[in-house]
């Protein structure tokens, strides 16, 4: 079993991303099943879109110059309008198509009758193709409208209804086990003498599915190296997430569980506060590992530096660009580690929370996003990289 690290902040982010650069393969589900997973294909159009021409507003489809003398009306969802000539107009709805031969809208609020003739009596003069949404005017059938690697939120299900879509080709959502170790950790109530409240069994599977995976199942596990060896080597799931048990401590079994079901180190440690001692590691199979600190915020760092693109790149994401802010105060870091600070925005730049300890969880509830503090600290008006928090 080889090991690497400690590695800096960016090169552990850079190693776990890499890890998962085979994406899991692409399935097509329909579009109620598709919602945050991963585009595998790029998304293309199967239709104009309009498919017609349509009316953007209530008013009357109008052909040539007025007056006009109004014949008949044109609805959504109707046949194909009958065609108009110079000098006639017919009532139309939003989103109607527009009857052949007729050259603009004119607005409700803009048109006036005499009783036998409509007028124009808007502010400016009606100009050709006014009001008229143009068949293809968002797209042409067979445009590529969005890459693969989208992730699948509203937006796409609406685009993707719109240009004719019944299902979507996608990337499996990676599948996460979560083991949370320790005697210590209780799941309801008040902690007494020797306990503590769990927290990152409701933190962390909320977390996990906005980063696009299945979280399948969350399991306690005693400090007992049995337990933990067999549970690491009877999942199945594509991802198994640790918490706990990552140092040397007399309880900390998992290095040598890991050595015992024959997995490989990929990450051992990285260079970062709080959280430094994370780990990520290669199954099995091709399955992963990453074990996270048992302090709630380290958990968080080790969330974010490791698990996230892994999952990104597992499910097919492309890599996303940098956030870069102005530090509005002095982000202190520490002497030789990156420190990821908890940070809120406000109209001169990011600002320093407080209650930003390896336990603590108080300025994270507050955060907006976590801030990339090098060695030594980040001074005010000074540029800093920003990792958002969902």
């Amino acid at each position: 079993m080889s090991t690497v690290g400690p590695l800096s902040w960016p090169r552990a982010r850079e190693t776990a991303r890499r890890a998962g650069l085979r994406p899991l393969s692409g399935v097509g589900v329909p579009l109620a099943e598709a919602l945050g997973h991963t585009l595998a294909e790029p998304l293309g159009a199967l239709t104009d879109l309009p498919a017609f021409d349509t009316s953007a507003m209530d008013g009357w489809a109008v052909a040539g110059p007025g007056p006009w003398r109004v014949a008949g009306r044109v609805l959504a969802g109707r046949a194909e309008p009958a065609p108009l000539t110079d000098g006639t107009a017919a009532e139309i709805a939003t989103g109607a198509q527009l009857p052949p031969g007729a050259t603009a809208v004119l607005r409700r609020e803009h048109g006036r009758s005499d009783g036998a003739l409509l007028h124009d009596r808007g502010p400016e003069p009606l100009s050709p193709g006014q009001d008229v949404r143009p068949r293809g005017q968002e797209c042409r059938r067979g445009e590529e409208l969005l890459p693969s690697g989208t992730p699948v939120g509203p937006a796409v299900l609406g685009l993707a209804a719109a240009c004719g879509h019944d299902r979507l080709p996608v990337h499996r959502r990676p599948e996460v086990r979560l083991l949370l170790l320790g005697d210590e950790l209780l799941t309801s109530g008040v902690p007494g003498p020797g306990l503590v409240r769990d927290a990152l069994g409701p933190l962390l599977p909320p977390w996990l599915r906005a980063a696009g995976a299945e979280p399948a199942e969350v399991r306690y596990v005693r400090d007992d190296f049995a337990l933990l060896r067999d549970a690491l080597r009877h999942s199945t799931a594509d991802l198994v997430v640790t918490t706990g048990g990552t140092a040397a401590g007399p309880v900390d079994f998992l290095h040598r569980a890991l050595a015992e079901v024959g997995a490989r180190l990929l990450v051992d440690g990285v260079a970062v506060r709080p959280g430094h001692p994370m780990l990520l590691a290669e199954l099995p199979g091709g399955r992963h590992l990453v074990g996270l600190p048992g302090n709630p915020l380290a958990a968080v760092v080790g969330m974010v530096t490791l698990v996230l693109p892994l999952l990104h790149a597992r499910g097919g994401r492309p890599a996303d660009a940098p956030v870069l802010a102005t530090a509005a105060a002095a982000l202190h870091g520490h002497r030789t580690d990156t420190r990821l600070q908890p940070v809120r925005r406000t109209a001169g730049g990011v600002v320093p929370l407080a209650f930003d300890g390896p336990a603590m969880l108080r300025g994270l509830a507050r955060a907006e996003a976590l801030a990339v503090v090098p060695p030594g600290g980040t001074a005010a008006g000074e540029t800093v990289e920003l990792v958002e928090v969902p």
